[in-house]
C-alpha cells in the first residue's frame, strides 16, 4: 500500500492537472471587457479570481482523488477487469520457481 507521502504526491499531481483544467472556466480577457491596460497582452484575464480557482481546485481534486483512493484501497477495480489487457496466470515450475504465463487475450 501506498504510504502518506505517496498520496500526497498522487493529490499534488491531481490537483495541478485539475487546475489547468479548471483555468479556462469563466476567464474573460481584457478585450471581452473592452479595457484593454497598455502594455500589457489583450488576450490576458481582466479579472484573475485566483482565490476562486483555488477553492473549485482542491473541491474537483479531492473528488477526483476520494474516487481513485476509494477504487484503489478497497479493490473496486483491477487490472483483469480492463478486457483488452492480456491475462497472466502464476505458474510454478518442478524447482520451484514462479514465473508469470500470458493465458489469454481479449479484445
Amino acid at each position: 500500500m501506498l504510504s502518506a507521502i505517496s498520496w500526497a504526491a498522487v493529490y499534488f499531481v491531481i490537483w495541478w492537472t485539475t487546475l489547468f483544467a479548471v483555468l479556462p472556466f469563466g476567464a474573460r480577457t481584457q478585450v471581452d471587457d473592452g479595457d484593454i491596460a497598455p502594455g500589457t497582452e489583450p488576450g490576458a484575464p481582466s479579472r484573475a479570481r485566483m482565490g476562486r480557482l483555488f477553492l473549485i481546485t482542491t473541491v474537483v481534486s479531492a473528488l477526483v482523488f476520494a474516487a481513485l483512493y476509494a477504487v484503489i484501497t478497497q479493490n473496486l477495480f483491477g487490472l483483469d477487469d480492463i478486457p483488452f489487457l492480456p491475462r497472466f496466470e502464476k505458474v510454478t515450475s518442478n524447482d520451484g520457481q514462479t514465473s508469470f504465463a500470458q493465458t489469454s487475450f481479449d479484445l
